[in-house]
């Protein structure tokens, strides 16, 4: 009796050491499988990690390769050099002032951001017509004459007009505009001249009138960059001959003339 009770607790305590190995074989199962899936996201994060930083690398690098454009004509120098971009000639009637000042609006208005002279808003109050008149156009790039009825009637825009092509009536610097006007009123001085006629299409008309300021700015920036290279080769071919010819320039001890 005393050895059946004894097996008896053996086999128990057999059972019981199996259910802990089990247990405890569960558990290290249960701890590797929680490591392993750690691991597993840990990994995934630094692989979406890695694919974010070479998407934002490419990124970077095809953006600073791509071209930069070149400066506009209205962030150029050779804009700044005068204070006005267009000088707007009209005649003291009240329609012709009203038309003066949609036109300066539409073209002071972003984005188009031109800066122009209006008679009845920029003159200095107390200073000579005359000077305020001849100051605007040295300081402006170019000169619109806005030519109505009204405007060859008053022999003051007959001024502002020839003084305009006194300045330089070759210069692309001189815009008529005409409204209101039939073809045979317009002014003989200015008959070989293209005109805007802004009775036909008013918004076509500033746009157009917007179109040349810009053409002729842009034409400035292209000819001084020609003058550059020209001024830069020339340069370049003067200080070869010297070179090569120095001997033969200081024996002639003639003058040189180098035309631009």
């Amino acid at each position: 009796m005393i050895y059946l009770i004894f097996l008896a607790r053996r086999i128990l305590e057999r059972r019981q050491r199996h259910d802990d190995v089990n247990n405890m074989h569960g558990w290290f199962r249960k701890l590797l499988k929680s490591r392993i899936s750690s691991a597993s996201q840990n990994e995934e994060k630094a692989s979406k990690t890695l694919t974010s930083f070479s998407y934002t690398s490419t990124s970077l690098s095809s953006s600073s390769s791509e071209p930069q454009n070149p400066p506009s004509a209205l962030s150029s120098h050779l804009r700044w050099r005068r204070k006005y971009d267009l000088l707007v000639c009209h005649s003291l009637a009240d329609s012709d002032i009203e038309e003066a000042k949609d036109l300066v609006s539409f073209l002071e208005a972003s984005p188009r951001s031109l800066r122009c002279f209006l008679w009845q808003r920029d003159t200095c109050p107390g200073s000579p017509i005359f000077t305020e008149f001849c100051q605007a156009m040295q300081e402006s790039h170019l000169q619109a004459l806005l030519i109505t009825p009204d405007f060859l009637q008053e022999e003051w825009c007959m001024y502002m007009m020839h003084q305009a092509l006194a300045e330089g009536p070759m210069s692309k610097r001189l815009i008529p505009l005409i409204q209101n006007l039939s073809h045979d009123k317009y002014p003989q001085e200015i008959k070989f001249f293209f005109y805007i006629n802004l009775s036909r299409n008013i918004d076509q008309g500033y746009s157009l009138i917007n179109s040349t300021v810009l053409n002729y700015l842009e034409d400035q920036v292209k000819n001084e960059r020609t003058q550059d290279s020209n001024v830069d080769s020339s340069h370049n071919g003067l200080s070869w001959e010297g070179s090569s010819q120095g001997d033969e320039l200081i024996s002639n001890n003639e003058p040189t003339e180098t035309s631009l």
